[in-house]
C-alpha cells in the first residue's frame, strides 16, 4: 500500500468510530481529510452528527463542500470525538503536529475534547521524537527577538541547530490567526516534557507543535490493515 492508502484506511477506520448525535473535532492536513471524507459518507448512508468542529479555515471549507454542519470551539458544549492526523507518533502517543500550520487551532479542540484519536500512515510511527521538524507558532511582533530566546531553549536540550523561519515562495507562512512558524531541527527530542514547558515560557511563543498526553489511540494504516495503538 502506498503512504496515501495507508491514510485512507486509517481515515476510513476513525470514521466508524463516531456515532449518532456526536460533535466531532475534524482535524487538519492530508491524513485528516480523508477522515472527513469518510464521515461524510457516513453521513450519506444515514448517520447524522451534532456538528464538526474545524482546526482550520482549510478543512471548514472542506467540511462544507461535503455537506457536514459546523460549530466553532466556542459554540460547542462538548466535543465528544476528535480524530487528526500527525508528523510524528512517538513512545506513549506523543506527537508532534503542526506540518500543516494549525497546531494552536489543533491543540485547542483536543483538549476540549472527550476523545482524541490520531490516525497517520506507517511512517509516522517513530522509537524518538524528532526526526520531524518541531514545529513552533510565534506572534509576529519581534519575532526574530524570540526566535533567538527560542534557541537559548533548544542549546538547554542538546539541540543546536537554530529554528528556522517557515516560508513559502518567498514569503513567511501565516497560520489562520495570523501567527508564524518557525521549524526546529531538533533530530531527537530526548525530555519531551521538559521541552514543551520550557519553550511555552519563552514570551512570543504561542505554542509548540508537541502534543504530549493528549492521544488516547492512534490508528496507524500498515500494509497489513489498520493497526490500533494504546499509550
Amino acid at each position: 500500500m502506498s503512504a496515501d492508502d495507508q491514510k485512507r484506511a486509517a481515515g476510513e477506520a476513525a470514521a466508524a468510530l463516531v456515532e449518532a448525535g456526536m460533535v466531532v473535532g475534524l482535524g487538519t492536513g492530508s491524513t485528516a481529510a480523508w477522515f472527513v471524507r469518510a464521515l461524510a459518507e457516513r453521513m450519506k448512508c444515514g448517520l447524522t452528527v451534532a456538528a464538526g468542529v474545524p482546526t482550520s479555515e482549510a478543512t471548514a471549507s472542506l467540511a462544507r463542500e461535503l455537506g457536514i454542519p459546523l460549530q466553532t470551539l466556542d459554540e460547542a458544549k462538548r466535543i465528544d470525538l476528535t480524530v487528526d492526523g500527525a508528523d510524528e507518533i512517538g513512545p506513549g502517543l506523543a506527537l508532534i503536529k503542526g506540518g500543516g500550520a494549525a497546531l494552536l487551532r489543533e491543540k485547542l479542540v483536543w483538549e476540549a475534547s472527550d476523545r482524541c484519536v490520531c490516525i497517520a500512515d506507517a511512517a509516522k510511527v517513530v522509537p524518538t521524537l524528532g526526526r520531524f521538524h518541531l514545529p513552533i507558532e510565534v506572534v509576529a511582533f519581534g519575532h526574530r527577538k524570540t526566535a533567538n530566546r527560542i534557541l537559548d531553549v533548544l542549546i538547554d536540550h542538546e539541540i543546536e541547530m537554530p529554528a528556522k523561519l517557515r516560508q513559502k515562495d518567498g514569503a513567511p507562512v501565516l497560520t489562520d490567526g495570523g501567527n508564524l512558524i518557525y521549524d526546529a531541527n531538533c533530530v531527537a527530542i530526548h525530555n519531551p516534557a521538559g521541552l514543551a514547558d520550557d519553550l511555552k515560557r519563552v514570551t512570543g511563543v504561542v505554542d509548540h507543535g508537541l502534543f504530549l498526553d493528549l492521544c488516547d489511540e492512534a490508528l496507524v494504516g500498515t500494509d497489513a490493515g489498520v493497526d490500533r495503538m494504546l499509550p
